[in-house]
């Protein structure tokens, strides 16, 4: 009988640290708590970390917050997502943070 070994290498997953999904729920708690946001999941891979936030909790996420690793091992890059296109990137998760917290709420008229 024959072994067979696969030279297929094995990437461990990237994830956020400790404190930076700390610092990322407590603005998604406070959110939750003003009714802005309902839901969220997180995701990994090779390459990136994400926190995906959901207004409903069976449609696409509104925003996503991205840790992508970089090629050198410097300070990751973090990519907040909008729907569709990228709204801002930074070295910084304080950054990106104090983004979304500035944001424009949505006043409804009755």
């Amino acid at each position: 009988m024959k072994n067979v070994f696969y030279s297929k290498t094995f990437k461990k997953p990237y994830y956020f640290s400790r404190t930076e999904l700390s610092i990322i729920l407590s603005t998604y708690s406070a959110k939750v708590a003003l009714g802005d946001w309902r839901d969220y999941a997180l995701d990994h891979s090779s390459e990136a970390a994400s926190f995906s936030i959901y207004k409903h909790a069976n449609e696409t996420p509104v925003l996503i917050i991205e840790k992508r690793k970089l090629r050198t091992d410097s300070n990751p890059l973090f990519l907040l997502h909008g729907r569709h296109k990228t709204l801002l990137k930074s070295n910084s998760l304080k950054r990106v943070i104090n983004y979304l917290n500035n944001l424009p709420k949505l006043i409804y008229a009755r």
